[in-house]
């Protein structure tokens, strides 16, 4: 576990540091509290039902459960974005941020349960191909095995733009330049990676919008079909706004405890990642499914469904 620097307003076992400085900010329907910088909603979501929560624990994601943590109605549960979707499987969480490609399994009857998501119009800056090669030439990639979706987007982006496939090989982290022609890396990890050796870095979200002129969509939130939500989706929707607009704090927050510098944390929050899927963030979602289904990648012909 990363630990955070001294003074920070969360501790090491992700607790709150209360400050004597509380400032008080409300978003509409809600009442809440600033604590440390942070909201503390004090109307829980209705009923005495503990939802959990599957949540990545990377930088994107902290501005999606802005108050969610101090609500005693929800549980946080983090874990790397592969594993959100069995966790979902499995019963172990009631909701869970899950990667969009695994949205359109065959076994899978999800629906999308709230207009909250990760994604990007252009660059993202945490979705990156590290290469000692131009982007035309790679033809093995070594992937971060933490994203379904991203590497999806890899293997069509190389298909569409260079009709090409890919050969995708696990990326370890004690590789040298010379035993990997180009690495995969999500997340914080691109911010904190030592490629210094990779003289070329190739941004998938902008790869995409190149390809489409659409914005991507990465993750978003996912329940079973027959869930009764009881009031959750709109909770999930007003964190995110409290959390976008806190966005600049939850960077200064978060951001060292990440190994981010302040500075690059708020660009990252405030003007790379959108979080909010509207109806352009819905026809990039179906074309890249559509996509996905043109070479291979997805076999359901199942249609998304939002709740």
């Amino acid at each position: 576990m990363v630990g955070r620097p001294s003074g920070h307003p969360y501790n090491s076992d992700g607790q709150r540091n209360v400050g004597p400085h509380a400032k008080h900010v409300c978003v509409p329907g809600t009442s809440s509290i600033r604590t440390s910088e942070h909201f503390v909603t004090t109307t829980p979501c209705g009923g005495k039902k503990i939802w959990r929560l599957g949540v990545v624990s990377f930088l994107n994601a902290k501005p999606l459960i802005e108050g969610l943590e101090a609500d005693p109605n929800v549980r946080i549960i983090h874990d790397v974005p592969s594993r959100l979707a069995p966790m979902l499987d499995d019963g172990l969480v009631d909701v869970a941020l899950v990667p969009v490609i695994d949205l359109v399994q065959d076994d899978r009857r999800w629906k999308i349960v709230s207009d909250a998501c990760i994604g990007c119009d252009g660059e993202t800056l945490t979705v990156r191909i590290f290469s000692r090669v131009p982007p035309d030439s790679i033809r093995r990639l070594h992937i971060d095995g933490d994203s379904h979706t991203s590497v999806a987007l890899a293997r069509i982006l190389w298909r569409e733009l260079y009709d090409r496939e890919l050969e995708m090989l696990p990326f370890e982290g004690d590789e040298t330049v010379d035993d990997c022609q180009a690495v995969l890396l999500i997340g914080d990890k691109v911010v904190n990676n030592t490629l210094i050796d990779y003289n070329i870095e190739t941004d998938l979200g902008s790869a995409w919008k190149s390809l489409t002129s659409l914005p991507f969509v990465f993750a978003v939130w996912a329940a079973p079909r027959d869930l009764d939500l009881a009031g959750l989706a709109a909770r999930l929707s007003l964190a995110r706004d409290a959390g976008v607009a806190s966005a600049e704090l939850i960077a200064a927050d978060y951001g060292p405890g990440l190994n981010w510098p302040i500075v690059l944390a708020k660009r990252y929050l405030t003007k790379r990642l959108k979080f909010s899927m509207g109806p352009r963030e819905r026809l990039g979602l179906a074309k890249f499914f559509e996509l996905a289904r043109k070479h291979g990648l997805v076999q359901s012909t199942q249609e998304v469904v939002f709740a």
